[in-house]
């Protein structure tokens, strides 16, 4: 997976072989073997590499496309969490990874906003609320 997952990254960001090999301080053959499989970053590189393409090391290393509906991998602080399907009231559930981060429980309000442009966006009403009051400050 780094393999595939360095190729499109690199591709992805419109960089040679060159050009990365250079960010990286390695020559390009490196990036060359890195890129066949022939051979593996230490992880050192292996996090600067996460960091000249805003990913987390994680993905970098186990990001699987085809578990995430083709899409490539999203930059750190991102995320793709699966699928969802609507149910006959308008329910979805929200999966158990984003309630994980987002630290979502039970009974928690939530707040859906919409723009016909650009989709859906929902906010915990506490994180709704301290954004308003630390505006309020400024």
């Amino acid at each position: 997976m780094f393999a595939e997952n360095l190729i499109e990254l690199r591709k992805l960001n419109n960089l040679s072989q060159e050009e990365l090999a250079e960010k990286l301080g390695v020559t390009r053959q490196t990036i060359s073997k890195y890129e066949t499989g022939e051979s593996l970053p230490d992880i050192e590189k292996c996090a600067l590499l996460a960091d000249i393409f805003e990913v987390s090391v994680d993905d970098m290393i186990n990001y699987d496309k085809r578990e995430n509906m083709g899409l490539n991998i999203a930059p750190k602080g991102k995320h793709i969490f699966g699928m969802v399907k609507v149910g006959d009231k308008g329910q979805i559930v929200i999966p158990a990874k984003a309630r994980k981060i987002f630290d979502i429980n039970p009974g928690d309000n939530l707040i859906v906003f919409g723009d016909e442009g650009q989709g859906i966006a929902i906010i915990k009403e506490k994180g709704l609320l301290d954004l308003l009051n630390g505006a309020k400050k400024v």
